[in-house]
């Protein structure tokens, strides 16, 4: 519950503190004091969107602080996932700088706002006018059945496996859209695959066969060339190999004159041999050169499918190419191999389809199963709140799976006897729409762990005998959770435990909204002043002492 609320620099709020009873907390003052502010205010704890529009002094940061007793609420698991520290008192705050910047914070880690939601969700519910336009929605009234159901846990199995359901039809259905364009390619891919690996590349033939038919096509001077070496070499009339002979003979002479020379020796020798193994070498390249023009033409040939096949692909080495022939084969594989692919997927997608459906009609034997109590429930607190002869009937039908399941559920009322039960948008009134509202909210709260709720003048349209009936429906509520109200009944403020004004100050500069607790006497005062206006009678302020009688907890003098 909420144990304490600081608001700083919040429109018309300079700094603002309150200290809310553990029960039913009746807020009330004059229109337009403030208390819309205040409610506004802390919607921004619950991750409500803001601007700078909403600073008192735009030059100042403005915070928004709660302070939560969450004891006894079974949430501690939500701030494990969060990674969130937890304790029994939980402090989260908003900041809106003055540039615009919003931070928020849950025990002073910093958070998104859907984090933020997600936390203050679980410890506080607003009720405000806007309800009321959402309880003409399939969506909220959905909502109220699964909270009434308390199927949370069946519907976090069937959120599983609808999106596993999802994902694998997604991945279905891409498949079979890849398919349909890899069919239309399938033809000239196979054809192109087909054109390659009939050639039969190889990686390296490129460049052998270039430099084969290179000396293919220059034989004769790669064969004169040849001679004039060997001539050079090893003439009969005059060589250099005759010249180094020569060379190894004088140096044969000086060596055996003095050891020193026969280092010089052994290397004109060891050239001697390297130049006759040359001469042979030169000899026999010469022998193997020659005109083979047949085999020429095969090279042409084959090298320019080669290089036909490099400019239709846009490439410029066989390597490249074989790597267009391996992904060709990987398409035409694919789309060979596609039905079992298509099957296989298929039946993935099925089998995920059976498991959601399965969850999701035990979800929604589930819903089924509190129709009836919720109409009967409320059907008796509308009478109670006097509306004997209203009836809500909850009509539910099976669709396509969704997020929230396969069912819609409508919600028909009438307030009337023999008047047939329609669409809430259709036929409620604002007191109506007012103390159904009141009922659903009533028979939720025994069915959530929620520790904090808010109701903003939920009593609109209703007086006399009916608002005492939802001020005691509050009463109860209260004991379970703590309650804050905010009222222009007196019938309800007079059954708050405590009681709070909400009034503008003009004693400064600018105005200011204030809040301060009342005590007895100033309660029976505003009461009064609710009943009779500003200068209650005698009477009127006896009535407001009669009203807080009714009230157990406040002994009125």
């Amino acid at each position: 519950m909420l144990t304490h609320l600081l608001i700083k620099n919040y429109a018309l709020i300079d700094r603002l503190e309150l200290t809310p009873d553990t029960e039913l907390n009746i807020i009330t003052g004059e229109t337009g004091a403030g208390k819309s502010i205040m409610l506004g205010a802390i919607g921004l704890l619950l991750g409500n969107r803001a601007d700078t529009k909403v600073l008192y002094d735009p030059e100042k940061k403005c915070i928004i602080e709660g302070t939560f007793n969450i004891a006894g609420y079974y949430i501690e698991q939500l701030f494990e996932e969060e990674e969130l520290d937890y304790g029994t008192s939980c402090v989260v705050r908003r900041e809106i700088s003055p540039s615009g910047k919003s931070r928020a914070f849950v025990n002073d880690t910093p958070v998104t706002l859907d984090v933020l939601r997600r936390v203050t969700s679980q410890m506080m519910d607003i009720h405000s006018q806007h309800d009321s336009v959402l309880l003409g929605s399939n969506e909220y009234q959905l909502q109220i059945v699964d909270t009434y159901a308390q199927d949370d846990n069946l519907l976090r199995v069937y959120h599983h496996d609808f999106q596993a359901y999802r994902k694998a039809q997604q991945a279905y259905d891409k498949l079979q859209q890849e398919a349909s364009s890899m069919r239309k390619e399938f033809d000239y891919n196979k054809f192109l695959y087909k054109e390659l690996s009939k050639v039969q590349l190889q990686a390296d033939e490129q460049e052998q066969l270039e430099q084969e038919l290179n000396v293919l096509e220059n034989a004769e001077e790669i064969r004169e060339r040849l001679q004039l070496a060997s001539e050079y070499l090893d003439n009969p009339e005059q060589s250099v190999i005759d010249l180094l002979k020569g060379v190894v003979n004088s140096l044969s002479t000086v060596s055996r004159l003095s050891s020193q020379y026969e280092p010089l020796l052994e290397r004109a020798q060891s050239t001697l041999i390297e130049l006759r193994d040359l001469a042979g070498e030169i000899s026999d390249e010469q022998d193997s050169v020659e005109t083979n023009e047949e085999r020429a033409e095969t090279i042409r040939e084959r090298l320019s499918v080669i290089y036909q096949l490099q400019t239709k692909h846009q490439v410029k080495t066989v390597a490249e190419l074989l790597r267009i022939q391996e992904d060709l084969a990987r398409k035409v594989s694919k789309v060979l191999n596609l039905d079992d692919e298509l099957d296989a997927s298929r039946a993935r997608a099925e089998q995920t389809r059976l498991i959601m459906m399965q969850s999701a009609e035990v979800l929604s034997a589930a819903r089924l199963a509190v129709l009836k109590p919720i109409e009967q429930e409320i059907s008796t607190l509308l009478a109670d709140l006097g509306m004997p002869n209203a009836s809500l009937h909850i009509l539910s039908e099976a669709g396509k799976p969704t997020m929230t399941g396969i069912d819609t559920v409508s919600f028909l009322f009438s307030a009337n006897k023999g008047i047939k039960p329609q669409q809430l948008k259709n036929v409620a009134s604002g007191g109506e729409f007012s103390r159904l509202m009141m009922a659903i909210k009533y028979i939720l709260a025994s069915k959530r762990s929620l520790p904090t709720i808010i109701f903003d003048e939920i009593d609109t349209g209703i007086s006399g005998e009916i608002a005492i009936k939802m001020g005691v429906m509050m009463r109860e509520m209260a004991h379970n959770h703590q309650i804050i109200a905010i009222t222009h009944l007196p019938q309800i403020a007079g059954k708050g435990t405590a009681h709070y004004f909400v009034y503008k100050d003009h004693s400064s500069d600018r105005t200011v909204s204030r809040i301060r607790q009342l005590n007895l006497d100033e309660r029976v005062q505003e009461i009064a002043q609710m009943i009779g206006g500003n200068n209650p009678s005698q009477s009127t302020l006896k009535h407001a002492r009669e009203i807080l009688k009714q009230n157990a907890s406040v002994a009125v003098r």
